[in-house]
């Protein structure tokens, strides 16, 4: 799985929208339907703050690894 992929699937799970997740992040919520949509990738800052924010490791978030 994808990035992106993981990151809608970990934003739904909490049921966040996009708008709530681009609040948390300090991002407009463009921002985040661009990493959704595979347009664009965050910063590793950011991957640092949504691998925190979701409780999952950044590994995990990037699609490194299942668990």
């Amino acid at each position: 799985m994808e990035f992106r992929e993981r990151l809608r699937e970990l934003r739904t799970e909490k049921n966040w929208t996009q708008k709530m997740l681009a609040a948390k992040m300090n991002v407009t919520d463009d921002c985040v339907h661009f990493w959704e949509k595979g347009r664009s990738e965050p910063s590793v800052r950011q991957i640092i703050e949504l691998s925190v924010l979701f409780e999952v490791t950044t590994d995990y978030l990037l699609g490194k690894t299942d668990y």
